[in-house]
């Protein structure tokens, strides 16, 4: 990898550079180097997110699969790894494929795959030594598997794991009653080359408290009910999880505490955010177990003050997340260096690459340079190739590829 033209917010018109040799020049982010806008990654947060969230699975007997479709920036999940991480969770198989070119030994997917080119590369793999796991709502899914392992050419332990999900109304993908999940979980058992390895729930689209308790209840209910009628193995995988109620997955699931094992798939909490999640962090709910602390900051170029109380920044939606919120002013540097807060600034909206900006701070003039924080890190890393992580002083000190 090398940083060149191809790499966004690095200036680098006519060179390329190794990212060793940039994190050991550390340069400011302000010294040259870089252009507008630039995302970068705090590192002493990050470090925090790791380790707050590695000794919170700890304490509550969980272990941690963090969901790497969030950053998918191999110096991130090997941090995490090391920090831990029982496996790494993906969306998708083409995340899967990189994270197995990537060496990481256990993942799961916590989608239903259909698709049988991926199935029987999925097979294959098993049989070659990957643990992998994937999820299952419906018979055609646990029928599509047993089909791809049957002319996958595997070896003949050749398998594919799976975890039937269960869903709930409105909600995206799992069963959504305790007698399909039986259903599904029996032709699992059943299917020749197929194994039942647990349960898998996702209770973040849930709207409140109640809902989630509800929700993960039921989930607690459809593992006995499989136990019971012998249908797992002992233990199962039993695996829940995003990153804002995941307060609630430990209380609930520590009923199957000793009788499974619990996986926690939080994504977001690795950098967690300045909108969002800074809302909804269980850390809110349970201050003593936290806290989580922003990562990711944008800076960007104010690049035109049209008319009285509106500015107009050269950043856009191809450079920061929108869906889950605008991103946040939090600093103002002026062309001398000087930088204070930026109290009393709002982003109203975003267009391809520009943010429209009002606020109290009348001053603002084209080149000076605002700081945002950003809302939703899952749409934020996929827009970058090259991200550079920084010290306290905003010094690069790594720089993170990223593979979307």
């Amino acid at each position: 990898m090398t940083i060149d033209w191809r790499s966004k917010g690095f200036w680098q018109p006519d060179d390329a550079l190794d990212p060793q040799r940039i994190a050991a020049d550390r340069q400011g982010i302000f010294d040259g180097g870089f252009t507008w806008p630039l995302l970068v990654v705090h590192r002493v947060a990050i470090e925090a997110n790791i380790a707050t969230m590695a000794a919170y699975c700890r304490r509550h007997g969980f272990d941690f699969a963090p969901h790497a479709k969030t950053t998918m920036a191999p110096g991130l999940l090997e941090a995490q790894m090391a920090a831990g991480a029982w496996a790494l969770t993906v969306a998708t198989p083409n995340q899967a494929l990189v994270l197995r070119r990537l060496g990481v030994g256990r993942v799961l997917i916590a989608n239903e795959v259909l698709d049988p080119v991926v199935l029987r590369w999925l097979a294959a793999e098993g049989a070659a030594g990957w643990e992998v796991y994937i999820q299952v709502d419906s018979l055609a899914g646990v029928a599509a598997a047993a089909s791809a392992v049957a002319s996958s050419g595997a070896a003949a332990d050749g398998v594919i794991r799976v975890l039937v999900e269960l869903g709930h109304a409105g909600g995206r993908t799992g069963v959504r009653s305790l007698e399909e999940l039986a259903t599904v979980a029996r032709a699992a058992a059943e299917a020749p080359g197929v194994e039942l390895a647990g349960v898998a729930g996702y209770e973040g689209q849930l709207a409140d408290q109640a809902g989630v308790d509800a929700f993960l209840e039921r989930l607690v209910v459809g593992v006995a009910r499989l136990r019971s009628a012998a249908l797992l193995p002992d233990p199962p995988v039993v695996a829940a999880g995003g990153s804002a109620w995941f307060d609630r997955v430990a209380e609930k699931l520590a009923a199957l505490r000793g009788e499974a094992r619990l996986v926690l798939r939080s994504g977001a909490t690795v950098t967690h955010d300045d909108g969002f999640y800074r809302e909804r962090t269980p850390f809110v709910r349970v201050p003593e177990e936290g806290p989580l602390a922003a990562a990711l900051e944008i800076w960007a170029q104010v690049i035109s003050a049209p008319e009285p109380g509106l500015v107009i920044v050269g950043m856009g939606k191809r450079d920061a997340p929108f869906d889950e919120g605008l991103p946040v002013p939090r600093e103002i540097r002026r062309a001398d260096g000087t930088a204070g807060p930026a109290t009393g600034l709002r982003v109203t909206k975003l267009n391809d690459h520009h943010t429209y900006l009002t606020g109290d701070d009348d001053d603002l003039v084209p080149g000076d340079l605002i700081g945002f924080g950003l809302s939703h890190p899952c749409t934020a890393f996929d827009k970058w190739r090259d991200i550079p992580v920084v010290d306290e002083e905003r010094r690069v000190v790594d720089v993170l590829h990223t593979y979307f």
